[in-house]
């Protein structure tokens, strides 16, 4: 996977808003908050995405991942390499993190983005 094909996957969603914070990440948001976020000017590149509880501690224990640093207290984890998972693989993680993000945004934002 590249980062074209990551994007693709994530403005797929509703709402979806794309800036590059801190320097260095291309974040992905719904609602200003932030669902995905990928490493720029690094080799291999990594992302970033949040997960389900109970998954958290299998996957950031994972062969090439990791707790996200500064996030994993909220259950955010990092692939160190985009290569680490397949685009099917990418695809439900991302899909699921928009959902989690997106499902914890206040009742205002929703109507505001049109989530009724």
């Amino acid at each position: 996977m590249n980062i074209e094909e990551l994007q693709v996957i994530c403005k797929s969603n509703e709402a979806v808003t794309e800036n590059i914070k801190w320097k260095d990440d291309l974040c992905f948001c719904i609602g200003e908050k932030i669902f995905f976020v990928i490493g720029l000017n690094q080799s291999p590149t990594s992302a970033a995405f949040k997960v389900l509880d109970e998954e958290f501690e299998e996957i950031s224990s994972r062969e090439g991942f990791k707790p996200a640093p500064y996030t994993a207290r909220y259950k955010w984890v990092m692939a160190n390499d985009l290569n680490q998972l397949t685009e099917k693989e990418w695809q439900f993680y991302i899909e699921q993190s928009y959902s989690l993000v997106r499902n914890k945004l206040s009742a205002k934002i929703k109507k505001q983005l049109g989530f009724t």
